[in-house]
């Protein structure tokens, strides 16, 4: 999912002259990687150093009503994404209309340790242009990824338990670190996912998250929690509120990471990154709380 441009550029500290020279260099480098791209054989870092460049759109498929994954090419099948847990990629696309390429960082849902690929998760929103676009794009198609940007330096087994809380389409970089602590034999860091959306079918990524919790029973929980609930269903009915922390948040927890709306996570950390909110009610310190 696209996370909030503005956010992420600033936490990741690049300022506004850099994201126009990037802009401007976009065209240009695209036209470099092609060439680079079909006279070489040798794998690289595509988020190494220098800009990633234009990669080709190889699969699509709808997740939901309004959601796809893009898988995109690397152009060779070796070359790794050099990305590390947790990271988005910065994207330039020329939406219909656009004058000029607009920005957006989105957080890869592909495994960052496999070769040859990366995918991205897309929900299309009203009057979104870049998402739109996205969405128009068939194989064949390619988008421009400038570079990686690490959003968290994640350590493995600094913590003993972490706590995941997400909201909609804020489910990617979270999934991004369950993947990773998962997918690493020696990481022993226990998982609580708390994940809240409207309808069942706005549960995003949920094969793979009950894959995973039969897979590390001892290690993996899942609590869902909808608002609007299909008939019948077996999910918790509600948002995610203090009552609904209170009783499954696990007894010890090092570490809190939240993303999704902002009145979510305005609800849970308050305003800023200050001491307040639910989170703040139920003990928790501002070194313990991260927010994406």
């Amino acid at each position: 999912m696209a996370s909030r441009s503005g956010f992420i550029i600033k936490q990741a500290g690049i300022p506004g002259s850099l994201v126009l020279g990037v802009a401007a260099a976009g065209g240009l480098y695209t036209a470099y990687s092609y060439m680079q791209s079909s006279t070489s054989s040798q794998p690289r870092k595509i988020f190494g150093s220098g800009m990633a460049g234009s990669l080709t759109l190889q699969q699509i498929e709808d997740i939901n009503h309004n959601t796809k994954r893009l898988c995109f090419a690397f152009p060779n099948a070796q070359d790794e994404t050099g990305l590390t847990v947790v990271s988005s990629v910065l994207t330039l696309s020329w939406p219909k209309g656009s004058l000029t390429p607009a920005i957006r960082p989105y957080t890869p849902v592909s495994n960052l340790s496999k070769s040859g690929f990366i995918d991205l998760m897309v929900k299309k929103y009203p009057g979104g242009k870049v998402s739109t676009h996205l969405h128009s794009l068939q194989p064949g198609d390619s988008l421009f990824f400038a570079f990686g940007i690490k959003a968290f330096s994640w350590i493995p087994n600094k913590h003993d338990h972490i706590t995941l809380i997400a909201g909609g389409a804020g489910i990617t970089p979270l999934y991004q670190l369950i993947q990773g602590v998962l997918n690493n034999p020696e990481d022993r860091t226990k998982l609580t996912l708390i994940f809240g959306v409207n309808t069942e079918r706005d549960l995003l990524l949920r094969e793979e998250f009950e894959s995973y919790a039969k897979r590390f029973p001892d290690q993996f929980k899942i609590v869902y929690t909808v608002s609007k609930p299909e008939e019948g269903s077996t999910v918790r009915k509600g948002h995610v509120t203090k009552e609904l922390l209170k009783e499954v948040l696990p007894a010890r927890t090092d570490k809190v990471f939240v993303c999704g709306p902002p009145a979510m996570e305005s609800a849970l950390t308050g305003k800023g990154w200050g001491e307040s909110g639910i989170l703040g009610e139920l003990g928790y310190k501002k070194d313990q709380i991260f927010k994406f």
